[in-house]
């Protein structure tokens, strides 16, 4: 089941970048995280209701609710990293650095969690999946070289918090029912992206906002909210070095979306880093 759910997990995750890529053309991409933030609590607090896990909000630790407050907040600066990356770089360039974050939280999951089985294994799956992501770089064609910083320096960055995401909640959720433990962690990111976009008066634009961006924006938070559900189930119930892997899968279906929507191509180079991100990543999930 946990695999299933990272599966999951990964298909929605996929159709969130180009949702939100649709939707930040326009849009200052921290006002449109903190709307697709507040849709993402709403989905999450219902399913903490639907599931009836609320009444034991009592009985979360101290520790747990510390590391999913930290957790929260690495989502959150991945998340406004992430898209801002998106707003300046193409999808099928910005989406497979994102996805190396994968590497950091494999080593991570076997300091911190002992998930050292198939060790030798995992390191070379992991080595595969790094040189796919170092291919998939490429400079896009009349891009100078100030703005492929700009979009690289954030996409390395919310890969880095990303990776500490997945650590972070995973001890966070230990003996939580994960929806609500994901609702828990929502709140925080709520928070920060609100205080981001009002610190810097960003919130202004709100009535700037076109009708179909808006549309894009809201569908997408739908989108990660189903993502995060499946993912932080998947964790818990499974090993945190095999399902961030399976998620990161999320990775074909954008480049895939990416073609057909924004006529994104990929060089032969970039083709070859997308065959060896996959294959790196399905050994990983056979390692278990």
């Amino acid at each position: 089941m946990w695999i299933l759910m990272a599966v999951l997990s990964a298909f929605f995750a996929g159709v969130t970048s180009i949702l939100a890529k649709c939707g930040i053309r326009h849009t200052d991409s921290d006002l449109a995280t903190a709307l697709r933030t507040i849709v993402v609590l709403i989905f999450s607090w219902i399913m903490v209701f639907v599931v009836g896990s609320f009444e034991s909000i009592y009985n979360i630790s101290s520790q747990s609710l510390l590391f999913l407050v930290l957790s929260g907040l690495a989502t959150g600066a991945s998340w406004i990293c992430y898209f801002k990356a998106l707003s300046v770089g193409d999808v099928n360039k910005v989406v497979p650095i994102d996805k190396s974050s994968t590497i950091l939280t494999v080593l991570l999951a076997m300091i911190c969690f002992g998930e050292t089985s198939n060790f030798l294994f995992k390191i070379i799956s992991t080595t595969i999946l790094g040189i796919g992501v170092f291919l998939m770089v490429e400079k896009k064609q009349g891009e100078n070289v100030s703005s492929q910083r700009i979009w690289l320096l954030y996409a390395l960055f919310s890969a880095i918090f990303a990776a500490l995401t997945s650590i972070l909640a995973k001890v966070g959720i230990t003996g939580v029912e994960s929806n609500l433990g994901t609702a828990i962690r929502t709140i925080v990111v709520l928070v920060m992206a609100w205080g981001i976009v009002l610190l810097r008066k960003k919130h202004k634009g709100l009535s700037q906002i076109k009708k179909n961006e808006l549309a894009f924006i809201l569908v997408s938070g739908l989108a990660t909210g189903a993502s995060w559900l499946c993912f932080y189930y998947a964790i818990q119930n499974g090993e945190v070095s095999i399902v961030v892997p399976i998620d990161k899968l999320s990775i074909l279906v954008s480049i895939a979306f990416s073609f057909f929507v924004f006529k994104e191509k990929l060089s032969k180079k970039a083709f070859t880093g997308l065959c060896l991100m996959v294959i790196g990543t399905l050994l990983m999930t056979f390692s278990k």
